[in-house]
């Protein structure tokens, strides 16, 4: 399969400091693929550099074969690089099917859609029930965004980020805070979100990267430390060394580890 999203020497220095490293990565179109890596890795700095929040120190950045490196952040999102963030961010007061029909209008650039009548927005009521009933949110959409449970919430973001079509979908650490059953139910979401697109993914727990993964590529201090499926990096004794030397020993057993990294050097 082609690489949808790739990097060359991606690199970011914050006074000094390296956070990311001469980062070369080759994303598959299609695949699921997982940037794993102890807290201060480098993971959430190079979701920042993908998706153009922040600019890269050196190196570059391709999506669909086109360089991206100094492309605006909204102009990447449009051309179907989009993600999600650590932090769920829905409108609490609206109801869950308005916050998807938002975001449909969203995509269509037309902001001051937002001033009209719901008879003028019925063309979007189609669209936002399949979004819903992917999520598995039918149930939930007359309710206000702001009263859903945390898994619930997430799940209603990943609807959000859906209607915006995204050819590659980044998830930054979709599990954080989750209980085994929001996991489980998070992560079919996932791989059927993941039918028809491409899927980048930093994600804590290793259960996770491991059922839904084809692809793994392991950061330590801001540098590619292997890549692989996930039987190639967990034997790894670089990779093992690299979360035992930072209290993850065992972690695959674990389903709810949270991340510490800070968004600017994570």
């Amino acid at each position: 399969m082609p690489h949808i999203l790739e990097t060359q020497g991606l690199s970011r220095t914050f006074n000094g400091f390296h956070a990311v490293s001469n980062v070369n990565l080759s994303v598959q179109e299609g695949s699921i693929h997982a940037l794993i890596g102890p807290n201060g890795a480098g993971k959430t700095t190079c979701f920042n550099l993908l998706t153009r929040f922040i600019d890269a120190t050196a190196g570059r950045i391709r999506f669909q074969g086109q360089d991206i490196t100094r492309t605006p952040a909204d102009a990447v999102a449009r051309m179907g690089l989009v993600r999600s963030f650590q932090i769920s961010a829905v409108f609490g007061q609206l109801s869950v099917f308005e916050n998807v029909r938002l975001a449909l209008q969203r995509r269509r650039g037309h902001s001051m859609d937002w001033w009209r009548s719901d008879r003028a927005l019925a063309v979007y009521d189609e669209r936002t029930r399949e979004l819903l009933d992917e999520a598995g949110l039918s149930a939930w959409a007359g309710h206000a965004a702001g009263e859903l449970p945390y898994g619930r919430k997430r799940a209603l973001e990943l609807a959000t980020t859906l209607a915006l079509e995204p050819r590659v979908l980044l998830l930054d650490e979709p599990m954080a805070g989750m209980g085994a059953e929001d996991i489980a139910h998070a992560a079919s979401l996932i791989r059927q979100a993941a039918r028809g697109r491409t899927v980048l993914m930093v994600e804590h727990n290793l259960s996770v990267v491991a059922d839904l993964c084809d692809r793994i590529t392991v950061l330590a201090r801001g540098e590619v430390l292997a890549e692989g499926d996930y039987a190639t990096v967990s034997r790894d004794p670089r990779v093992v060394e690299a979360y035992l030397g930072h209290g993850h020993a065992g972690q695959r057993k674990h389903h709810n580890t949270r991340s510490g990294e800070e968004a600017s050097h994570g």
